[in-house]
């Protein structure tokens, strides 16, 4: 089981890693499109074996979480693991955003992975999670022909898809 709170894109960013995503499934790599029908695009700020929607909804009250930030998606790489995403520029606002929600996760006893936390966190959109390792140059190439990729936030969520589980956060105005 993986729950994430997730940062959503706008739709020009979300149609173009789309169009990456049925790009690459048409040349027999699976992406998160075939892993869930419900992923969609987005940056995880946190991920653990659980996350209670609840008691993250109450820990982050208050704070727009993802309000204002700019996410520019400018390379690829991989995981171990057969791991393809498309990484997110680091910028200071980005660093400081994460940690304020961390710090206000920790305050609530809200246990995440250790490499979603501050100082370890790499922010990035995942692509495939299981990429076939024969086509993982072709699969990156593809990556890079849609960069750069600039979003807006635009929404975020604590989600589960193993449990259906997808439970919105305040709205970000835009």
């Amino acid at each position: 089981m993986v729950a994430a709170l997730e940062l959503y894109l706008d739709v020009d960013a979300t149609r173009r890693i789309r169009t990456l995503w049925q790009a690459l499934e048409a040349e027999g790599v699976p992406t998160m499109a075939s892993l869930h029908e419900r992923h969609r695009p987005h940056v995880s700020l946190a991920a653990a074996r659980t996350l209670p929607p609840e008691t993250i909804a109450a820990a982050l009250r208050g704070m727009e979480v993802g309000r204002g930030l700019t996410l520019d998606l400018d390379f690829a790489g991989q995981f171990v693991g057969r791991v393809l995403w498309l990484g997110v520029t680091v910028t200071e606002e980005l660093l400081a955003h994460h940690r304020a929600v961390h710090d206000r996760l920790a305050a609530a006893g809200v246990e995440v992975w250790d490499h979603y936390r501050p100082g370890r966190w790499v922010p990035h959109c995942t692509v495939s999670m299981r990429v076939p390792n024969p086509v993982m140059g072709a699969a990156v190439r593809r990556c890079l022909e849609i960069l750069p990729v600039r979003a807006q936030v635009v929404g975020a969520a604590v989600t589960d898809h193993a449990n259906d589980v997808s439970h919105p956060l305040q709205a970000v105005a835009r």
